[in-house]
């Protein structure tokens, strides 16, 4: 089963945070988009994806749009890969005993990306890494906001165009 595409219904989920918190999609769809990104600490493509989502995050942060990353993973791994490569913006845990949520969104690979909109539709469905995807969601979460898009990429920056997840 391929993951969910866009114009699919993104299922929503509640799942706890790295702190123990509660997180509802649901809730964070009332504020506005949210880019949900799936990954294992140990996929070398996530590795190199979630530095560019953090960028996004920081780029919108005082916007009302989410960025959450759903980990695949023990809170303990996740931790240490959140330290490892900065990210600050939200993790949630996806039962590595059935991934639940995973499973909800049709994956078969990592990182799945998707963008969503407070409708609950997906708008961009991204699998594995591709710098085209994810400068799309950054120009439709501008769009979404009036704004101008986030400095993802930085000038100069050599970045992947694709790889796979």
């Amino acid at each position: 089963m391929a993951a969910l595409s866009a114009g699919s219904n993104a299922p929503d989920f509640t799942l706890s945070t790295l702190e123990g918190k509660p997180l509802a999609l649901a809730d964070s769809l009332k504020r506005g988009p949210a880019v949900l990104a799936f990954f294992k600490v140990s996929c070398p493509v996530c590795q190199y994806a979630f530095p560019f989502l953090e960028r996004l995050y920081q780029g919108y942060r005082n916007n009302q749009i989410a960025v959450i990353g759903v980990s695949q993973n023990s809170k303990r791994d996740t931790v240490a890969f959140r330290k490892q490569y900065g990210i600050t913006f939200p993790i949630v845990l996806d039962d590595p005993s059935n991934y639940r949520v995973s499973n909800a969104y049709g994956l078969t690979n990592v990182p799945s990306i998707f963008l969503l909109f407070p409708s609950g539709a997906i708008e961009v469905s991204s699998v594995g890494w591709s710098r085209a995807e994810i400068a799309e969601m950054n120009t439709k979460l501008a769009g979404a906001i009036s704004t101008l898009p986030a400095p993802v990429f930085q000038p100069g920056q050599e970045v992947a165009e694709w790889k796979p997840g």
